[in-house]
C-alpha cells in the first residue's frame, strides 16, 4: 500500500521560511517522477516543482523560481520543499505526490499517489 505523508506546513508572515517534508512508503522514489503541488481555495490544483528520483534537473514554476528549493533523499525515501521569500500568495494546501511518467511534469494529472496536504499561510 502506498502511502505519502506530509508534515512541516504552519504559519509564517511575508518574507519568511518554511519547509514541508514528504515520507513515502510503499514505492521507491528513486524510480518516479516525485514533486509538490498546492492548491488555494477556490483555484486549481497547481504542480510548484518536480524531480525525477533517480537524478536530473527539478522543474519549478515559474512563481516560484528562485525561491523554492526541492530535494530529495532516496535514502529515507523522503521528499522537501524549501519555501523562502515566502508571499501572501504561496497560501495554500500543498500536497506531495509520486508517478511515473517521464518526463516529470508540471501537470498533477501525471501523478498517481498523492499525500493527504499540509496546510501552508503566508500573512502580509
Amino acid at each position: 500500500q502506498v502511502q505519502l505523508v506530509e508534515s512541516g506546513g504552519g504559519s509564517v508572515q511575508a518574507g519568511g521560511s518554511l519547509r514541508v517534508s514528504c515520507q513515502a512508503s510503499g514505492i521507491i522514489y528513486s524510480r518516479r517522477c516525485v514533486g509538490w503541488f498546492r492548491q488555494a481555495p477556490g483555484k486549481e490544483r497547481e504542480g510548484v516543482a518536480v524531480i525525477y528520483g533517480g537524478g536530473g534537473a527539478a522543474n519549478y514554476a515559474d512563481s516560484v523560481k528562485g525561491r523554492f528549493i526541492i530535494s530529495q533523499d532516496n535514502a529515507k525515501n523522503a521528499l522537501s520543499l524549501e519555501m523562502n521569500s515566502l508571499k501572501p500568495e504561496d497560501t495554500a494546501m500543498y500536497y506531495c505526490a509520486a508517478g511515473r511518467l517521464t518526463p516529470c511534469s508540471l501537470s498533477p494529472g501525471s501523478y498517481a499517489y498523492w499525500g493527504q496536504g499540509t496546510q501552508v499561510t503566508v500573512s502580509s
